[in-house]
This record gives C-alpha cells, sequence and structure tokens, in this order.
C-alpha cells in the first residue's frame, strides 16, 4: 500500500462506502473479469437469492486474486452489474467483509436488465495492482 492515495476532492460529492479515485503506483495490474455467483463446479448458487449470489461472488473474486498472488488489500477498483440496484444495501454489507472500509476501492454501479442467466442477479469484476 506504499505510496497509494484513496482521495476523495473536495470538488465532488462526499463518497459513501467507495473512492472517487485510488492514484496507485503498480508494477503489476491485475484485471479480473466479471464473477457469477457460480461455484467451482458451474452450478448456480443462491438461486434467486441476491445475498447469497453476492457473498458467492465475493468468494469468487477472492479465489481469482488468490490465483494472481493478490489479495483484497490489492484491489483499487470495482465494477457492479446489478439486476435491481434496489439490492445496494445487501451488495455493501457484504463488500464491508471484504474490502478495507477505510480506504475502499473506486466503484462503478451499473444496474442492467439481463445478465448471462436469467437466474444470476449480480456481476462484478475487479482490478488489483500490486507494488
Amino acid at each position: 500500500m506504499k505510496g497509494r492515495r484513496f482521495l476523495a476532492p473536495e470538488t465532488l460529492p462526499r463518497p459513501v462506502g467507495y473512492s472517487h479515485v485510488v492514484d496507485a503506483p503498480a508494477s503489476r495490474i491485475i484485471y479480473i473479469s466479471g464473477q457469477v455467483p457460480l461455484d467451482a463446479e458451474g452450478h448456480l448458487v443462491g438461486e434467486w437469492d441476491f445475498e447469497v449470489q453476492t457473498r458467492q461472488v465475493f468468494e469468487n473474486l477472492t479465489r481469482a486474486l488468490e490465483a494472481a498472488d493478490a489479495s483484497w488489500k490489492d484491489v483499487v477498483k470495482l465494477t457492479y452489474f446489478l439486476r435491481d440496484v434496489g439490492e445496494i444495501a445487501t451488495v455493501r454489507s457484504v463488500r464491508d467483509e471484504y474490502v478495507d472500509t477505510e480506504q475502499p476501492p473506486a466503484s462503478t454501479l451499473v444496474e442492467v436488465s439481463g445478465l448471462f442467466r436469467d437466474d444470476v442477479l449480480i456481476e462484478i469484476e475487479a482490478v488489483a495492482i500490486r507494488e
């Protein structure tokens, strides 16, 4: 985390649960494709249960980070795709179990009409930086 700056410029609205800007030196940038609530065998976890699906997505992101010898402390950007933006409180609750809430990653939230399967309610992609 040396040299990283998590910024909330006074010229922008106060962010809640994310940073407007993460300025980070990098020797490695890790891009993690959008993760969905499928287990290692490809089975849906938490059919129509938004919280269970969200937790599975964060676990999948954790495994992806570990595969790249990275961890949640290295994540600088998350992009959320939700079928129902009204579930943001659920996402934030689960997210806060994984990210550093004092210096949260930059984030983007997009509500979508559908994902690659009708029973998938959430997808999240991440960018991590290793120094």
